[in-house]
């Protein structure tokens, strides 16, 4: 009888899911010995890895140990993921490290002083590729990818001036706190990430219904999207060769990490002057505050903090000192009222007409009813060269927009400053009408987004 149950034991042992990973960390010693089930046993994703991290860390650079903050699991899925980042995914991972070596190190920062693991910044890598106008078909917005009410939820203003979200500062203080959150709801790194995919309710629901704590089971199940399922492995993926990324063939590129000067302005203030005062450019401006989205800080600040390169606080201090008050263009939001044009808009705010056209890229003079408009303010009531101020082509990014219920391509053109005709040159083969729910492809500008 005792016999029979040791059998028994062993049997169960074998066949054990838990057999298919497990968790490595640079700082545990392997197991002595794993014992390796018959693959036809268990599912393929669960089949147990055929190296340990920590020593395929030590093998490929065997001058400096790379420290997971977060245990690693290399299995099916995990390697699965490498192998498309290293082949097909090629360009974009090396899209990707190039852009993290200016955002990582700030980013780390903050993680860093919240007690969070620093080899969380790599969520930015999967969710972005550290892209700060990045924007999801779901609208999902920034670097770290949130969307409105979460943003909101933890601090992020978003506004007609401005979105928070897109600033890799403020949104990594925002996506740390979250994560946080999700890591005290579920004690297990795997589950907060698979939350910050999904939702917490959703993998609340999940690990309920496998009675579960274990992402792998969860994955294993049907109670998650398979987006859900490939975020944890995805993430695991990018994490490991982006912490070994020559191991993997991938070219380590030398990128100046993000830094600036803060300067503190008390009103609203055209972002053409400002690079002037700083002996700058417009576009060095917009890249360091990606937050603003439009070509002046906003207005009811009364100490707004802006970057400017670095070095350049004392020259920009000095030169916008200098500069008159009848140089220095304030900003009202104006929204066009039924019967209103242009030219009687302009006249209310002793501006002209041309001078809001080209501040707002209008192709038209017609304006429709609810439409803001920016204007520029002669506060001297006297005519102002405001020519300097008109912006250029803005950033535009193709996005795929989710139609929703009652919207017709005229009302969807009309929404993003575009063209039926243009909504048809990007989707060929688009029929006459559109439904609820179908997605477009559209190209718009960020700064409306």
């Amino acid at each position: 009888m005792k016999f029979k149950n040791l059998l028994i034991s062993l049997i169960f042992l074998l066949l054990s899911p838990s057999l298919g990973q497990f968790s490595i960390a640079e700082t545990a010693a392997p197991p002595a010995a794993l014992v390796q089930p018959d693959s036809k046993a268990i599912p393929s994703q669960l089949k147990p890895p055929s190296e340990d991290v920590a020593k395929l860390d030590e093998s490929e650079d065997a001058g400096e140990i790379r420290h997971y903050q977060i245990p690693m699991i290399l299995n099916d899925s995990v390697e699965n993921h490498i192998e498309y980042f290293k082949t097909r995914g090629r360009d974009m991972f090396q899209l990707w490290l190039d852009r993290s070596a200016r955002y990582i190190p700030v980013m780390q920062e903050i993680l860093r002083g919240k007690n969070l693991p620093e080899d969380l910044v790599y969520v930015a890598m999967i969710e972005s590729g550290f892209n700060p106008y990045a924007v999801s078909w779901a609208r999902a917005v920034g670097p770290w990818q949130f969307m409105p009410a979460t943003g909101k939820l933890y601090g992020l203003k978003i506004d007609w001036w401005l979105d928070e979200r897109k600033d890799p500062i403020k949104s990594t203080q925002a996506a740390a706190e979250h994560l946080k959150d999700l890591h005290n709801l579920f004690g297990s790194w795997p589950l907060a990430l698979a939350s910050y995919n999904a939702g917490a309710g959703k993998v609340q629901r999940a690990v309920l219904r496998t009675r579960s704590d274990d992402f792998w089971d969860l994955k294993a199940s049907r109670y998650i999207r398979k987006e859900t399922k490939n975020y944890v492995p995805k993430y695991m993926a990018a994490t490991i060769i982006a912490k070994n990324p020559e191991s993997y063939g991938f070219a380590v590129t030398d990128v100046k990490p993000f830094k600036y000067d803060e300067i503190v302005l008390s009103e609203s203030t055209d972002l053409r002057l400002i690079a002037r005062c700083a002996d700058s450019t417009y576009e060095e401006i917009k890249e360091l505050n990606p937050e603003l989205k439009r070509w002046a800080t906003p207005p009811h600040y009364d100490k707004y903090v802006l970057r400017i390169p670095p070095g350049k606080k004392e020259a920009f201090l000095a030169n916008f000192a200098a500069v008159p008050p009848d140089q220095k263009i304030k900003w009202e939001r104006h929204e066009v009222q039924s019967g209103e044009t242009l030219s009687s808009i302009a006249k209310v705010y002793n501006t002209s007409a041309e001078a809001i056209r080209d501040i707002n890229s209008l192709k038209k003079n017609r304006v429709l009813p609810g439409k803001h408009l920016l204007i520029p303010l002669d506060t001297n009531s006297k005519a102002q060269d405001s020519s300097y101020l008109t912006p250029g082509q803005g950033k535009q990014q193709q996005i795929l927009y989710r139609v929703r219920r009652g919207e017709t391509l005229v009302k969807i053109a009309k929404k993003h400053n575009i063209t039926v005709a243009d909504i048809r040159e990007w989707n060929k083969g688009l029929g006459a009408s559109v439904r609820a729910g179908q997605k477009i492809k559209l190209v718009v500008d960020v700064d409306q987004i």
